[in-house]
């Protein structure tokens, strides 16, 4: 998974920074989701794609820190968000089943 699948204006690309870098685009991108979320409903909204976007993306910077990089600060600032994000998930499908 370390091996060289492209370089590209001095960056090397192996699978590893793939995962990674798609890590970072659902972690970020779930802000988008919000945003879009909340304009459609005219107040602060925080939707259910948000929090499963926030643990995939967790998921995938664990891996890459992990495994990857094996990186013990990219571990720690990915591991209590992944467990936040599992949290209001399990809060949210707890609040859809008593309405």
């Amino acid at each position: 998974m370390n091996s060289v699948l492209i370089v590209m204006l001095g960056v090397t690309i192996t699978p590893w920074k793939l995962i990674g870098y798609l890590g970072v685009l659902l972690f970020a991108g779930r802000w988008l989701v919000q945003l879009y979320a909340s304009r459609a409903s005219g107040r602060p909204t925080v939707p259910r794609l948000f929090w499963y976007m926030s643990a995939l993306g967790s998921v995938m910077l664990l891996g890459y820190f992990t495994l990857g990089k094996n990186d013990s600060v990219g571990i720690m600032s990915n591991l209590f968000p992944f467990f936040v994000s599992l949290y209001n998930l399990r809060l949210d499908y707890k609040a859809a089943r008593t309405e």
